[in-house]
């Protein structure tokens, strides 16, 4: 109970010191300071440090399973492992968007130490943007979504953590991913506090590079890890499924991707400023709206964290208020960039960077649209529909083919004017292997639509233009690994849809059904009783044509609190192909439903995402110099 007063009242304290801020903030910048006072890095400081304490609080009563603490009755009990009952401080939405607010903390303090190099007043207005955010976080903390409200009489026992979010990828998915999103808040102030100040130009865009290739790292690394454990632990034997909530952290992907490559048009040819700023304020809107969507409850979704609509209000005002201010604020000092707007020449660096954003937003407008508009039909027609992959597929496919064409082409663009003549006879032949290549793999398949020919054929020649620009000197290294991983994402993807496997059908022990080429058996159940859930083990045999066997253990769990039924996948990995099977209960222990699938190149999806942060982080290490 101590403990949750200490972190009540260390949220006060920190709301307090955030209101300080905003006022001492504009009060040193009316008076132009030359050196940002002392005293406030001092109140940066102890902000952050009055949320770490109100967070090693929280922490502290899930630990020692304090259940006078509502937040921790609601979301933990005294069985749970260690590991979990300190991972589920964040694992519900009180305790996330005290996370979140301290990322956002931890973010404006580390901001302004790097930035010394930095004009003052546009620091000192940096600090009064995240600040205004930061108090919209205390308030919808304190008013909405207190994590430390007590009850009385104290429970025994609490309610629990709902058994799939208990997973070591899952309990670090969201601090990962709030690096990402918070990340964006600050390249949001940052890009506001330099409009204002007339100072978007190359020096910069240097600086808030680096920042921006934070956020993306983090936010690339946290939907990893949230794909990673929605393949293994929901049972859906996929990379993707278009889940509303996968989609909400995707749109701010997009949209980062594309600011990522427009900076450094800003950089090198002091171009695209107002367009820079527009992908900063969009960026963060999309994450705050993420926010929005998964904790109002609108959102029907696996990972829906709340069903209360007082603190959907809440964000969606907060959001507003923030979309609005920086529409004024861009409405307001924009128009100093009139005069140096570019025209670029149709062949250049600047072009290929523009189209490269055209891309992203159309993707971006896809996922949104399949995302939103659910909700507005459901409002207006009361009607409830959910938008699928094919959705996704239809409007995104046709386009894949141009863009990976055009991304074969446009690292090695020069700036300013390039001339068409530069096509050697090396391109000619990566374009003949691209072909022959992508006819062996359908020759050696069941597809034969002849788009998917082609559209395998312009991956492939990605992959090789990508492999190729590791022999130019004028591509950066950190460039040639993300561009060469993500033609592999992009080819492993393709080639996981049209290779993949699915078997589903309802089986008794005993049973041996065919598939394809493969012989599936299932041999028998065994059951056991863990600490804190009891589990049927099924033992299942899959044997293909060339009498290879595989063994396969996939677990139902019944868990003690909550009482919830899991499925638990057994998969089996190597270079090449993924196989899966998940096993559901029907009818009294007997009757079985059974999904296998076969799903190539599954680790390499995975790699090749990893690969692709490391070159994000290669970027940061290198410009952070």
């Amino acid at each position: 109970m101590i403990s949750s007063h200490i972190g009540y009242y260390s949220l006060i304290l920190g709301f307090i010191l955030s209101i300080s801020l905003l006022i001492y903030s504009i009060y040193c910048f009316r008076k132009n300071n030359t050196k940002i006072n002392q005293n406030i890095f001092s109140i940066l400081f102890l902000q952050f440090f009055t949320v770490i304490i109100s967070f090693i609080s929280l922490v502290y009563s899930f630990v020692i399973s304090d259940f006078s603490n509502e937040t921790v009755y609601n979301n933990s009990h005294t069985t749970k492992p260690i590991f979990y009952k300190i991972s589920g401080t964040w694992g519900n939405h009180e305790g996330s968007l005290l996370l979140w607010l301290l990322v956002l903390t931890l973010f404006i303090f580390l901001f302004i130490i790097f930035s010394k190099k930095q004009p003052t007043r546009y620091r000192l207005l940096s600090i009064f943007f995240q600040q205004i955010i930061i108090c919209g976080f205390f308030l919808f903390l304190l008013l909405t979504s207190n994590p430390f409200n007590f009850l009385f009489p104290v429970p025994n026992e609490g309610l629990g953590l709902n058994p799939i979010l208990q997973d070591p990828a899952l309990a670090i998915h969201p601090p990962i991913l709030y690096l990402g999103y918070v990340g964006s808040s600050i390249i949001f102030s940052a890009s506001l506090a330099s409009l204002v100040q007339n100072n978007i130009n190359s020096l910069w865009a240097a600086h808030i590079k680096k920042w921006i290739q934070i956020a993306w790292v983090f936010l690339t690394i946290g939907i990893l890890l949230g794909s990673i454990w929605a393949y293994y632990e929901l049972g859906w034997g996929g990379f993707w499924f278009w889940d509303p909530v996968e989609n909400v952290s995707l749109m701010p992907w997009f949209c980062l991707t594309a600011l990522l490559h427009t900076i450094l048009v800003l950089e090198k040819r002091n171009a695209l400023k107002n367009w820079t700023i527009v992908l900063s304020i969009a960026t963060f809107s999309l994450s705050m709206s993420g926010t929005f969507l998964v904790r109002s409850g609108i959102l029907n979704s696996i990972h829906t964290f709340a069903n209360d609509p007082s603190r959907g209000v809440f964000i969606l005002t907060f959001l507003f208020f923030l979309i609005f201010l920086a529409i004024i604020v861009l409405f307001i000092y924009s128009e100093n960039d009139k005069k140096n707007s570019n025209n670029f020449n149709i062949l250049s660096k600047e072009t290929a960077v523009l189209v490269n954003n055209w891309f992203m937003m159309y993707f971006l407008s896809v996922v949104l649209i399949g995302t939103i508009y659910p909700i507005f039909l459901e409002v207006f027609t009361n009607e409830k529909i959910s938008v699928g992959p094919p959705f996704y597929q239809k409007l995104m496919i046709p386009f894949l083919i141009p863009f990976f064409i055009f991304m074969s082409f446009g690292p090695r663009v020069k700036w300013i004017k390039d001339k068409l003549k530069r096509m050697n006879y090396t391109q000619i032949i990566i374009f003949i292997s691209s072909l022959i290549i992508a006819y062996i793999i359908f020759t050696n398949s069941s597809v034969s639509y002849l788009f998917s020919s082609f559209l395998i054929a312009a991956s492939i020649f990605l992959v090789l233009n990508s492999l190729r620009d590791f022999f130019s000197k004028s591509i950066q290294i950190p460039q040639k690994i993300s561009h060469f991983s993500f033609s592999i994402l992009i080819l492993s993807i393709l080639l996981n849809g049209i290779y993949s496997e699915e078997f589903n059908s309802n089986m008794k022990v005993g049973d041996e059904l065919k598939f394809i080429d493969k012989t599936i058996k299932f041999k028998g159940i065994n059951f056991d009783e863990k600490d804190n859930y009891k589990l049927l083990r099924g033992d299942f045999e899959v044997i293909d044509s060339g009498k290879n066997t595989l063994n396969f253990n996939p677990e139902i769990r019944i868990y003690n609190q909550p009482v919830i039924s899991t499925s638990e996948a057994d998969i089996k990995t190597n270079l090449f192909n993924d196989n899966f099977i998940v096993f559901t209960l029907l009818k009294d222990n007997e009757i079985f439903n059974v999904r296998y699938q076969h799903k190539p190149f599954m680790i390499w999806i995975w790699i090749s995402i990893i690969m692709l942060a490391f070159g994000g982080t290669l970027a940061v290490i290198k410009y952070g110099k």
